[in-house]
């Protein structure tokens, strides 16, 4: 237990000691997340506040992870500084989606082939229990990218990734120490800590951004935690056996995983790249509920929360219905966000060039131009 409140407090305390360090070079080298059509800040601002948390998070678990135990962790570690190099050159040069696929590939091949992490039964899920070797890998591939692009995907608004990264870090820390893992729970709670003292410089106004350095790391670290947790849960002689880990699993990571499958599949359905940039995330639909970026991150993991004490307690009906449940009930709610949000109000603007043909255009009415009129 005292190693893990040191991991807790190292973490915190050379995260928080790092990142203003890192504005203030950012601002020096002019290194900024520029604001563009798509992106909703209006402000250059400094995006490499992942590099606060990845020093915080490999400092704490050097000095607590016990690897004469854990001998697997190097190729964690490994891993995680594939995905740190390569997210640090998109924040900075900017990279192709198929190069960046390539290292989360990596990255994902590390912890698989040599860390030992894959997914081998479904545990009764769709009746489907020890899983063929090829179909296990590939769906160990596939779940691990996924969660690397979901928190890299959720990262649209401040706050929102590293609430729900602390948040899902935080209950696989409690489960692993529960069940006297305690490695793995070092490994969670570094996380957590050196991204909970990252947001404080990010939450509204937001001083400092992740950039894909810090939300991919999130997702890889979230990632060997959950496929662990799903192999460990249901053994027949662990400490505190839950029903249906698979679902409980996937429940703890809903927000971003959901959300991500979906624009995922918006996305292919029109024929573009499941990277390819839009507006159609959960928090795009809120944002244009009205909704503000405090209250949206609040609001989602509130929601996150809520679904996973469900689960928990639900868990005695079986991975397949309970993840069927969370699945309705998760589209349910996109579905009634994305049909009754506002439609954007239109009207004709003349030409101001007399000297040309008139021609009219179709521009949407905002305030901005409500005003304009008045005046």
């Amino acid at each position: 237990m005292f190693d893990v409140v040191l991991s807790i407090a190292i973490s915190f305390t050379i995260t928080f000691l790092a990142i203003p360090v890192i504005i203030t070079v950012a601002e020096r080298k002019k290194l900024f997340d520029i604001p563009d059509e798509r992106k909703i800040h209006q402000t250059p601002i400094p995006s490499l506040g992942g590099l606060g948390i990845f020093a915080g998070f490999v400092l704490s678990c050097l000095v607590t992870v016990p690897f004469h135990i854990a001998s697997e962790f190097q190729y964690f570690f490994a891993a995680g500084l594939v995905i740190f190099f390569l997210g640090l050159k998109d924040d900075i040069l900017v990279i192709s989606a198929i190069k960046k696929f390539i290292g989360q590939v990596l990255a994902a091949f590390l912890i698989i082939y040599k860390g030992g992490v894959q997914i081998k039964s479904m545990h009764g899920f769709l009746g489907i229990y020890e899983l063929p070797e090829m179909f296990s890998l590939l769906l160990t591939y596939f779940t691990v990218i996924v969660i690397i692009n979901s928190f890299n995907l959720i990262d649209g608004i401040d706050g929102l990734a590293g609430t729900l990264g602390v948040m899902a870090a935080a209950v696989f820390g409690i489960y692993f120490l529960r069940v006297d893992m305690q490695a793995y729970s070092i490994l969670a709670f570094a996380l957590a800590g050196s991204v909970a003292a990252f947001l404080i410089f990010n939450f509204p106004p937001a001083k400092v951004f992740m950039g894909d350095t810090g939300s991919m790391l999130i997702g890889l670290v979230n990632a060997i935690l959950v496929i662990k947790f799903i192999n460990v849960a249901q053994l027949p002689d662990t400490r505190f056996p839950i029903d249906a880990s698979p679902a409980i699993g996937f429940t703890i990571l809903m927000i971003p995983l959901l959300d991500t499958l979906r624009v995922f599949g918006i996305r292919i359905i029109h024929r573009r790249s499941p990277f390819s940039p839009d507006r159609n995330h959960v928090h795009h639909l809120l944002l244009d509920k009205g909704f503000s970026h405090r209250g949206i991150t609040f609001l989602l993991t509130g929601i996150n929360l809520a679904f996973i004490v469900g689960a928990y307690l639900s868990r005695g009906v079986g991975s397949t219905w309970l993840l069927l449940s969370v699945v309705t009930f998760f589209f349910s709610g996109i579905a009634v966000l994305y049909y009754t949000r506002p439609e954007p109000r239109l009207f004709v603007a003349k030409s101001s060039d007399s000297k040309e043909v008139k021609v009219s255009k179709i521009v949407p009415l905002t305030k901005d131009t409500v005003l304009e009129q008045k005046n």
